[in-house]
């Protein structure tokens, strides 16, 4: 090893190319969700960085004020601690919720104040929101072909294929009745957005869904 190869600044930029994206969702299946989406559009960032998750369910779509400015804070505080947990450099901060509504004005209206309060906040990384609309089944619904991969006997019906799925009301209780046995489950949806990206299904969507083009947008401008 070269002088030049022992001294501290050779260890620095080591530790500078580590990087963590992390994530935030209302729960783990949703981050599972998140993790493979972010793989399938950004695969550099994929490769270049660890995907991490806080504990701390999102409920941010109802606040405003300082009361928004509070919880955002919270948030941005962990994913802070996370980076340094994982002595790495925080590239990215993704935070989910399920807008429980259809991609309207109300939707926008959200949206932007949510983007705006986490640009605010999460100075010196990149932030994402992926606010689904219905919920995230409404996102897994754009990629029917892999549900069969999961389950072979489970078929998106025909009424749910290549439409607006972010006006579908409650997209999971329609997988629910709608696939067949064995009946959906939450706990499904992760393993379902794998075996998309397993197959190349993403970034190929059949239909459309603007809370997911929204989102999607938000990683390609992660520069």
């Amino acid at each position: 090893m070269t002088p030049k190869g022992r001294q501290g600044g050779g260890r620095t930029s080591r530790v500078q190319k580590r990087g963590v994206i992390v994530l935030a969702g209302e729960d783990r299946n949703d981050c599972e969700i998140l993790a493979a989406l972010i793989r399938a559009h950004r695969p550099d960032l994929g490769a270049a960085a660890k995907l991490v998750r806080i504990n701390d369910p999102v409920r941010l779509r109802k606040k405003s004020g300082s009361d928004l400015a509070d919880a955002v804070k919270a948030l941005v505080g962990k994913a802070r601690g996370k980076a340094l947990q994982q002595r790495a450099e925080l590239l990215g901060f993704v935070v989910h919720e399920d807008l429980d509504g259809y991609t309207d004005a109300h939707y926008d209206q959200i949206r932007s104040t949510l983007t705006d309060e986490l640009a605010r906040q999460g100075q010196g990384f990149r932030t994402a929101l992926a606010l689904a609309a219905w919920e995230s089944e409404g996102w897994l619904l754009l990629f029917p072909g892999a549900f069969p991969h999961v389950r072979p006997r489970w078929k998106v019906p025909a009424h749910l294929l290549d439409r607006d799925t972010g006006r579908v009301k409650d997209a999971k209780e329609e997988l629910k009745r709608g696939l067949g046995l064995p009946v959906f489950r939450e706990s499904d949806g992760p393993t379902v957005a794998r075996e998309a990206l397993k197959h190349k299904l993403i970034p190929s969507p059949r239909g459309t869904n603007r809370s997911y083009a929204d989102f999607v947008g938000d990683l390609s401008g992660w520069t």
